[in-house]
């Protein structure tokens, strides 16, 4: 009699183990998933923000650039502001550019 006790005993807390599990399951899913979310989407992006502003602030007077808009230009002056930049697009056309509106800067090579 005494062994079937003990065994009713076992089984009742099994059961509350797994009742437990169960009610942190969808915790752990939620906190995999922002995990995974971080690492595929938001970490890479930072990344790329970060090499962006750098290649914007490194930009010199030389360095030819392609604008948000498509423009194709040689940087003349970056005295402009501290946010514009004056790009030489024709012999006879200079244009002042915010620095946010630079795409990228041309001879780099993608990373």
């Amino acid at each position: 009699m005494m062994h079937a006790a003990s065994l009713m005993l076992l089984a009742q807390q099994s059961g509350d183990v797994r009742q437990t599990l169960g009610q942190w399951t969808p915790f752990v899913w939620l906190i995999a998933f922002a995990v995974i979310f971080y690492f595929l989407l938001i970490r890479p992006q930072r990344q790329q923000q970060k090499r962006h502003q750098a290649m914007l602030e490194a930009l010199r007077p030389g360095d030819k650039i392609v604008t948000q808009g498509g423009l194709v230009g040689t940087v003349t002056r970056t005295d402009e502001g501290p946010n514009a930049l004056r790009v030489k697009l024709a012999p006879s056309v200079e244009v002042t550019v915010m620095r946010s509106h630079v795409a990228a800067r041309l001879g780099e090579e993608e990373k």
